[in-house]
């Protein structure tokens, strides 16, 4: 998916903001986005700049707009494709590369702090990843911009037992995935090869998600 003109160079979750220019696209993908659009965030649902407001405020406001409007679309069309050869960072600068986790199952979650939908799924997210340890890494990516503080602050509060602070600064998975779409998180099996992507928000405790699960974690 490619945008025409000096924008094309920004993050996805940028790309819709309202002030902008209208900007065309050539992929059809993105005509998925008015059936699902509650289920997720893009950057008409956000100021010009990515608020600043605590994670509790977001996910206060989240639940009471959006709880049990977790209608992400599950998409296959990128089957078989390679892990991307990227890395990611945490606040201390610690780095790692997507393709040293080949070997065993991976969940990569795309959100931000700003993005209520993607602030309530981090909790099943969490527990996904405690009742699968072992089977299935679950690997959740910022896409804050200078998110820095703002996601150290967000794990600091939130005491996760499994997730941990994985930063993209360059928005790096978002231009791969070319979703527009936050949160999008994508399974990869053992070898590395993408199986399916959840495009949008998604109820990770749902017998739905055990049963989109257990082909890859041989359940």
């Amino acid at each position: 998916m490619m945008a025409e003109g000096p924008l094309a160079k920004r993050p996805p979750h940028i790309w819709l903001e309202p002030e902008l220019p209208l900007i065309s696209f050539r992929s059809p993908i993105l005509l998925l986005i008015p059936a699902f659009a509650a289920a997720g965030c893009d950057r008409q649902a956000a100021p010009d700049s990515q608020p600043q407001t605590s994670a509790t405020a977001t996910e206060s406001s989240a639940e009471s707009s959006a709880k049990g409007e977790f209608n992400g679309t599950l998409d296959i069309a990128s089957r078989g494709k390679d892990m991307p050869d990227f890395a990611v960072t945490d606040p201390s600068g610690k780095v790692l590369k997507l393709r040293d986790l080949k070997g065993t199952p991976v969940l990569v979650n795309l959100w931000a702090t700003w993005c209520g939908p993607c602030v309530l799924e981090m909790p099943m997210l969490d527990k996904l990843g405690v009742d699968n340890v072992g089977k299935l890494r679950v690997l959740t990516v910022s896409q804050d911009m200078g998110g820095n503080d703002k996601v150290a602050q967000f794990f600091g509060d939130k005491k996760f037992a499994k997730l941990e602070p994985w930063l993209d600064p360059d928005n790096n998975l978002g231009f791969f995935y070319e979703t527009g779409m936050l949160p999008t998180t994508v399974l990869y099996d053992a070898k590395g090869k993408e199986v399916w992507r959840m495009i949008g928000a998604h109820d990770w405790s749902s017998a739905h998600t055990a049963a989109m699960l257990a082909e890859t974690l041989g359940k």
